[in-house]
C-alpha cells in the first residue's frame, strides 16, 4: 500500500518522522495535534481551555487542506495529562463539533509533547462523490 500522506501549512509542521495525516482509502487520519502555533512553533500559553482552542485550529487547518470539515470527523482520541482538566477540554471541544458528535475516547497520560496538556488526534471520512469522481485529494 502507498501512503497518501497530507500536509497544511496552517497546521505545525511535524516535529518527528509523521505526517500530518494518512489517507486510507476514504478515510483520513490525522495526527495528533499539540497546541503548537504554526506562526511561531511555540506552545499556546494559558492552560487547557486556550490550548485546547489551538489544537482544534491546528485540526481545522489540516482538514481544511484535504476539502473535509468538522462535520467529516468520525472519531476522536483525546490526550490529557491530567483529568481534571477534563470539563474545560470538554466545553472547547463541545463548541467545535455539531450534533451528532463523533465518537470519542479521552484518556490520561504520563506527559505529552513540550509540556503541552492536550493533545487531540481524530479520523475523518471523506463523503461520497458522485460517479466516483475524487476531487478530494488522496
Amino acid at each position: 500500500m502507498t501512503r497518501h500522506s497530507i500536509h497544511s501549512d496552517g497546521a505545525p509542521e511535524a516535529v518527528g518522522p509523521y505526517s500530518q495525516g494518512v489517507w486510507a482509502g476514504d478515510l483520513l487520519y490525522l495526527s495528533g495535534q499539540a497546541p503548537l502555533d504554526p506562526a511561531t512553533g511555540k506552545l499556546v500559553e494559558g492552560g487547557v481551555g486556550p490550548q485546547t482552542q489551538r489544537v482544534f485550529d491546528n485540526l481545522e487547518a489540516a482538514l481544511a487542506g484535504t476539502g473535509l470539515t468538522m462535520d467529516d470527523v468520525v472519531k476522536c482520541n483525546v490526550f490529557l495529562i491530567d483529568m481534571g482538566d477534563f470539563a474545560a477540554m470538554n466545553e472547547v471541544y463541545g463548541q467545535r463539533f455539531a450534533p451528532p458528535f463523533p465518537a470519542r475516547s479521552t484518556v490520561a497520560v504520563a506527559g505529552l509533547p513540550l509540556g503541552a496538556r492536550v493533545e487531540i488526534e481524530l479520523i475523518a471520512k471523506r463523503p461520497r462523490v458522485e460517479a466516483g469522481l475524487d476531487t478530494l485529494g488522496g
